[in-house]
């Protein structure tokens, strides 16, 4: 897979949090690290705005990025995002090194196709359930995929899809199932709709308790 994206950053001594709230309010810039390979860490700063817009296209988390650390450039893929729980702010991002004759272990986007005309939707008129979006993988960085297709046109209503149902790219394999079959885990499955009310149902009238004659009958007795 060819390198489509680049970003600048600048090395950085200062550390902490202190530090990390400095740069982000003074001047607009992310802390980030980069590390692995036979090199030693390095702390990196990056323009937010640069980062913001790069986070906006799916392919950059499944990609390799070309990282510019003051004019020396290094191929690496994004590990991690810190983001600020209520603003839309990023507070810290990770890199890691990526070598061409090295595979590589990082997840990727599923896109599920054809759901709209697959069997159990079609004809069974059931609701398809995603219980995996993104897949872990392992593979050279030339083979890194942006995504991985998942077809559904011809699952059953019932019918679960494994990981082992999807039609992996060349060179790239599931990291869940290089442990065995038993970790063959299940990625989507098209659900029975549930039943709906029957309309102008009537639930069942509560029983009566005819207590009130019992205690008139009661007080003409103790008036006698």
């Amino acid at each position: 897979m060819s390198t489509d994206f680049t970003l600048h950053a600048k090395g950085r001594e200062d550390t902490g949090k202190g530090a990390s709230r400095r740069l982000r309010r003074l001047a607009g810039e992310i802390p980030a690290i980069v590390y692995g390979g036979k090199k030693d860490p390095v702390m990196l700063t990056l323009l937010h705005k640069d980062v913001a817009k790069a986070l906006e296209n799916e392919a950059f988390y499944s990609h390799i990025v070309s990282l510019d650390v003051d004019g020396s450039s290094e191929d690496v893929i994004l590990k991690d995002v810190q983001r600020h729980p209520a603003k839309k702010l990023i507070l810290h991002l990770d890199f890691l090194r990526v070598s061409k004759m090295t595979k590589l272990h990082t997840k990727v986007p599923l896109h599920f196709i054809n759901e709209d005309v697959s069997v159990g939707v079609k004809t069974g008129g059931g609701i398809v359930a995603h219980t995996m979006t993104e897949l872990d993988i392992m593979c050279l960085p030339k083979d890194l995929p942006e995504y991985i297709e998942v077809d559904m046109s011809d699952v059953e209503l019932g019918q679960i899809v494994h990981i082992s149902n999807i039609k992996l790219p060349k060179g790239v394999e599931s990291v869940a199932l290089s442990h065995g079959s038993d970790h063959d885990l299940s990625v989507a499955t098209i659900n029975k709709p549930k039943a709906a009310p029957v309309e102008g149902e009537v639930a069942p009238a509560a029983s009566i308790d005819n207590t009130e004659s019992g205690d008139d009958s009661n007080e003409g007795a103790s008036e006698e």
